[in-house]
């Protein structure tokens, strides 16, 4: 979770002022919000998340704690890969996250011969990940979801209307799965570069590559 810091200062002749921190990491914001509360000049202070909530910085401290030891930090990549010519589908999705102070990744890819579009195919990348969400029972967290389809981040973030049957039924499943594992998203397109590693998932499943893998990563 990131969170905004905002807090009133109070100056040795009594003269007050709100202040407004950058984005940043909560475990940053805990950290620093404790050294400012160490010189005395705070009034009081809270933190803001992405979904405009307030967070006493006792709350904030106290919910780390009971995060600490299940996945969190989440960032997602997706991509799925169509071939006209075939009518397949390759699928590939990566997971960042933390989990008791160590950071994974867990890369997953699928394929299919059900979809009809590159738009499915992206739409299935995505419900892919959020069922490895679910198997790593992730809930009741902000998810980022990051890929380079501008059909899919558009139409699910709001932005788009979902006009075509098969999309807006896949907008509707994911919806139903986000709300049902309590998942907060937040929806990110990226440049095709930086979604490389999903994208070579995809192209592994088209070409019959099973890829399915965890591990611990560097900071």
């Amino acid at each position: 979770m990131h969170v905004i810091i905002e807090w009133t200062y109070k100056a040795l002749k009594g003269a007050t002022t709100v202040l407004r921190s950058e984005e940043m990491p909560a475990a940053q914001a805990v950290l620093l919000a404790e050294d400012m509360e160490r010189t005395g000049r705070v009034k009081s202070l809270h933190c803001i998340d992405r979904q405009e909530t307030n967070w006493s910085l006792k709350e904030l401290k106290a919910y780390l704690k009971e995060i600490e030891t299940e996945p969190h930090n989440i960032t997602v990549y997706f991509d799925g890969g169509f071939d006209r010519a075939t009518k397949q589908s390759g699928l590939g999705c990566v997971i960042y996250y933390e989990q008791n102070g160590k950071p994974y990744r867990l890369r997953r890819n699928a394929f299919s011969s059900e979809l009809n579009s590159n738009n499915e195919a992206e739409y299935a990348a995505l419900y892919l990940a959020i069922v490895e969400l679910d198997l790593l029972n992730v809930h009741h967290l902000p998810v980022c979801f990051t890929g380079d389809s501008q059909v899919v981040i558009n139409q699910l973030s709001g932005e788009w209307p979902a006009l075509e049957k098969d999309l807006s039924s896949w907008a509707d499943k994911i919806d139903a799965k986000l709300e049902d594992l309590n998942i907060q998203p937040e929806y990110q397109l990226i440049s095709r570069k930086e979604n490389s590693e999903a994208d070579r998932l995809a192209t592994q499943a088209l070409n019959g590559i099973d890829i399915t893998g965890l591990s611990e990563t560097e900071r």
